[in-house]
């Protein structure tokens, strides 16, 4: 595909700004006078943009974050119109199995892209704030001092965007019930939900410099469909250790045979830098278009 202009996206899409600096994107959510409220204008840009990058060999991380200057990182959807803005008016015809969660739909784009996925937490934190905002993501960077809560049974509602799936993964299923089923708020360092992060920093205007700093050493030092393949072993191991070792097996097979698994081999021998030049467009295998496939071609095999 062309390669996309994000520049050019920022003259029509207003609520989250792009920018792309080598091979990580920026994603800044650009609703600071609302509070960086989760809008449909914003899910559906979110959705387009992450499609965008995992087909973009030029991306090689995606990092999410606010001004650090703003009221919050996000603070939940925007409810102004009431709870009925969250759905379509079908979904009011034809009932609640016609509904489809807008978080819960930018979740799944998150965890479907491949490239590496950060979200910079650099304020407070609600809501889809910190669900679809923050569970999907490969990595989470966190201010100290941001307030962070899941307030879904304070609001008559309960935890969308997958995130009774992936918390209890994520930080385990007894933390996961106290944040959960309390809706209470608590800080990052809380022993509840500190696991979550990959590093709390003490400065609110630090967080997306370490966070870019990171996605920055990982594109320069990991391969992209080295990365991509890891990912989805990750979120797809198999139904049992037997099944993960035929997965993992295959992928190796793949991965040792390409450039890149020659390369990297050949220059740990040579103690030096390896050179990456395999790319998803040009070199990822019919055996992993991704892993939705993977999932149709093998649980029905002789395992």
């Amino acid at each position: 595909m062309a390669a996309p202009d994000y520049q050019a996206r920022n003259q029509f899409n207003k609520d989250v700004i792009l920018s792309l600096d080598g091979p990580v994107l920026t994603i800044m959510l650009n609703r600071a006078e609302h509070r960086n409220t989760f809008s449909k204008g914003m899910v559906e840009n979110l959705i387009e943009v992450l499609d965008l990058a995992d087909r973009d060999d030029r991306v090689r991380a995606v990092i999410v974050t606010a001004e650090h200057t703003a009221p919050a990182y996000c603070s939940g959807a925007d409810i102004s119109g009431g709870w009925k803005v969250l759905w379509k008016e079908e979904a009011e015809k034809e009932g609640i199995h016609a509904h489809r969660d807008g978080g819960g739909q930018l979740t799944l784009a998150v965890l479907s892209c491949r490239k590496i996925t950060i979200a910079a937490v650099n304020g407070h934190a609600a809501g889809v704030g910190m669900t679809a905002m923050q569970l999907p993501f490969d990595f989470r960077f966190v201010w100290e001092g941001a307030k962070l809560a899941f307030p879904f049974v304070r609001r008559g509602i309960v935890p969308e965007a997958v995130s009774t799936y992936l918390l209890p993964k994520l930080i385990g299923s007894s933390r996961a019930n106290s944040l959960l089923l309390t809706g209470a708020t608590v800080s990052p360092t809380s022993p509840y939900i500190s696991a979550l992060y990959h590093q709390i920093l003490p400065n609110r205007e630090d967080v997306y410099p370490a966070a870019k700093a990171f996605a920055q050493e990982l594109a320069n030092n990991t391969a992209q469909v080295s990365i991509a393949y890891a990912k989805g072993l990750l979120q797809h191991p198999g139904d049992s250790a037997e099944e993960n070792h035929l997965l993992d097996s295959q992928a190796i097979k793949l991965l040792a045979s390409s450039h890149d698994g020659a390369d990297g081999a050949q220059a740990f021998l040579e103690r030096r830098k390896p050179k990456f030049t395999d790319t998803l467009s040009k070199n990822s295998s019919p055996w992993y278009p991704w892993w939705r496939r993977i999932d149709v071609k093998h649980r029905h095999s002789k395992l």
